[in-house]
């Protein structure tokens, strides 16, 4: 009989995925939960990794091709303001993996990483996965979900080892501003802390939100891991290729864990990514007019029709406010998929403190948005016709 460890059964099943592949199988229901680009890669991109893959059929080195990460090195230092070289970059199957084996190498059992709450669904099992803890700090929407210090610098003790951030934020949509950067570095010097910043939506951002990244803060790079993805960017989700950018001494603990974890990122991709650096910016520019129209569409009409949420300044996500209606954010999921045909993402699925809450994706076509408003407005003058039951699932800490 096969036993199945303790840490496997007490990792958190993720809804996501069911949601997901409903929507996938059934026509009729339209899907506000991707999490993925409904773009296809730049068709240059697409070509060039045909006319080269005969030459990408073998290993990388652990770390990464070295014209790969020269190409990120001159990325990095023209669009991020970040100073590094070569030997502080490691090439990764997406950035996820770049996170984990980040932690792996810097976080021992026992110890504490502080992680967003509400944030990105894969930060709190990566942490549990290595035996170590993670602190949940609590991001509010009265505070248009940005970093409370108060809260968060209680609940820093001897055993914190690093704070996760994401900016532009899954599933938030905010963007967190140079201020509240320079703020948290304070922080972590005065703690000596890691700053893991997830940037993986760097490119998304509206209105007057600008992304910074937190290591091209003075001296920041030396206490900082940032890590990127080309699944976003470039619509290239398939082609699993991302890079973290550290300290040396980091990045060879890093290459040291890869090759027991995936070896190496796929050759082809680290070749079809380096030649994506080269595009003109006009192929992602193009992605993010179509998003930022969608965003003002879906935000607007979710406000309208009573699910109404902070405004979102980057990534493709709402966050959208359900306590009225009393139901959990599983059930209201639930009820919306079978009633409305619509799918969205309960709040929960990124931290306790999603209660309430339901994730929209503007990551697909508008039509499709638009026909999915009007499915929701039916339905939720259903909702409000029905007799309300004690709101008992939101208290605040």
């Amino acid at each position: 009989m096969v036993n199945i460890s303790k840490r496997e059964e007490e990792l958190p099943g993720a809804t996501i995925a069911k949601f997901l592949k409903i929507a996938e199988e059934r026509k009729d229901i339209i899907s506000l939960g991707p999490g993925e680009p409904d773009f296809d890669a730049p068709k240059p991109i697409i070509e060039y990794a045909k006319k080269v893959f005969s030459k990408a059929t073998h290993y990388s080195p652990s770390e990464g091709r070295q014209e790969f990460r020269e190409a990120i090195v001159e990325k990095l230092k023209r669009e991020n303001k970040i100073k590094c070289r070569p030997e502080n970059i490691i090439a990764t199957c997406g950035s996820q993996e770049a996170i984990f084996i980040a932690l792996a190498a810097t976080v021992d059992v026992a110890e504490e990483v502080i992680v967003p709450n509400p944030g990105f669904l894969a930060y709190i099992p990566c942490v549990e996965l290595l035996s170590a803890f993670p602190i949940p700090l609590q991001l509010r929407e009265e505070e248009e979900f940005d970093i409370n210090f108060s809260r968060l610098h209680r609940l820093i003790g001897n055993k914190t080892k690093a704070i996760i951030i994401n900016s532009p934020s899954n599933p938030l949509g905010n963007v967190i501003g140079r201020k509240t950067l320079e703020a948290l570095a304070d922080v972590v010097v005065e703690h000596d802390l890691i700053v893991f910043s997830d940037e993986a939506y760097e490119k998304f951002v509206y209105d007057d939100a600008k992304h910074v990244s937190i290591a091209s803060l003075n001296g920041m790079f030396d206490y900082t891991v940032t890590f990127h993805s080309f699944s976003k960017s470039y619509a290239m989700p398939g082609f699993r290729i991302g890079y973290a950018a550290a300290p040396e001494k980091l990045i060879k603990a890093m290459t040291k864990i890869h090759p027991y974890i995936t070896l190496a990122a796929p050759t082809i991709s680290q070749m079809a990514a380096t030649f994506a650096l080269s595009l003109p910016k006009r192929h992602i520019q193009e992605m993010g007019r179509e998003y930022d129209k969608r965003r003002k569409f879906i935000w607007k009409r979710l406000n309208e029709i009573g699910m109404p949420s902070v405004k979102p300044k980057g990534a493709f996500y709402t966050f959208n406010n359900i306590q009225e209606y009393g139901l959990s954010s599983a059930e209201f999921s639930e009820h919306m998929l079978k009633n409305a045909k619509v799918a969205m993402i309960p709040g929960t699925e990124f931290g306790l403190y999603g209660e309430g809450f339901i994730r929209c994706s503007y990551a697909t076509a508008l039509p499709k948005i638009e026909e999915a408003m009007k499915r929701l407005e039916a339905e939720l003058e259903v909702l409000r016709s029905r007799p309300r039951r004690k709101n008992r699932l939101f208290a605040r800490n």
